[in-house]
């Protein structure tokens, strides 16, 4: 069903999970008149074109940003610069840049000076996402329930209202934030958890005496859980650990900390003190079900595997 245009024309850098289910999303419901896409690479070019994640692709992202009202930067963090380099010469008066990165000071640091006078830069950030990746990983529900946390660098009024509204139409819940606010609060939801399952999972495989199709075979709900966040994209991963490190490595010190205490509660048989703790963290997991962020239902509602 078209909704209201809220962009004449759309341009996405990079063609991954993100951009494929935005674009997907705003051609649904007809909140631009034109979805232009563009990759470095030609395969992911050619799959974007054939899964009509866009209304035309382009080979590159200095054509695609041609005459766009918005630019999203769907790209790594690592390669936020480089892009911002490539697209600024191009890029016409007034036109509103955004992107999805999962780390917000690196980010701004990284492509503000780049962009020309006259042009507004929203960045955002939409708290969604699987462990799949690339342009066959896209799907226009993503967004659904889901927050967009907004770092705005512009101060133009107009500008932060459509991009909040952009997301609110593909299905976000919108706030704003401070950039550094935003990565400690990501380093403790987000970041810290997904180093800390990577780890998990190379432990299971460095340790030689649980074999490798045991480890397969036995997995219960907690290591499979990490098997899920380990598999996730790990050029991006990289590029957050990189861009995010202070508050990543307060937050691991913190980890450690309340590690060693339960280490110490298992050595020395303290079970109220583990029943007291697990009480509490437990109250955290009823929290998100009850914000509507994640179902009680078995198994996390992934019903049967096919």
């Amino acid at each position: 069903m078209a909704g209201p245009v809220i962009f004449e024309r759309i341009a996405l850098i990079g063609l991954g999970l993100i951009a494929g289910s935005m674009g997907l999303r705003i051609q649904q419901d007809g909140l631009a008149r034109e979805v232009v896409g563009t990759s470095r690479s030609a395969p992911t070019r050619e799959a974007a074109e054939a899964l009509g994640l866009c209304h035309r692709i382009t080979a590159t992202a200095a054509e695609a940003v041609r005459d766009a009202d918005l630019v999203v930067l769907c790209v790594p963090i690592g390669a936020m610069e480089a892009v911002a380099r490539e697209i600024a010469p191009h890029l016409k008066p007034g036109a509103v840049v955004s992107d999805v990165g999962s780390v917000k000071r690196a980010v701004i640091e990284a492509v503000q000076p780049h962009l020309p006078e006259g042009t507004h830069f929203v960045p955002a950030h939409p708290l969604a996402g699987t462990e799949h990746s690339g342009p066959h990983a896209g799907f226009p529900e993503l967004f659904e329930n889901r927050w967009c946390l907004l770092t705005p660098v512009t101060t133009d009024a107009d500008a932060i209202d459509r991009v909040t509204r952009l997301w609110q139409a593909l299905g976000s819940n919108v706030e704003a934030m401070d950039p550094d606010h935003h990565d400690r609060v990501l380093a403790v939801t987000s970041h810290a958890p997904h180093l800390i399952a990577y780890t998990m999972v190379g432990v299971a495989d460095d340790l030689r005496r649980v074999t490798d199709s045991e480890v397969i075979k036995y997995s219960a709900a907690g290591f499979r859980d990490f098997t899920r966040i380990a598999a996730s994209d790990p050029v991006m991963w990289r590029d957050v650990f990189l861009n995010n490190r202070e508050a990543t490595l307060e937050i691991l010190g913190r980890f450690t900390e309340e590690l060693f205490a339960l280490q110490r509660a298992i050595r020395t048989g303290d079970g109220e003190m583990l029943h007291d703790y697990f009480t509490r963290t437990r109250a955290i997991r009823r929290g998100i079900i009850e914000a509507g962020q994640d179902t009680a239902a078995p198994d996390f509602g992934r019903g049967k595997p096919r």
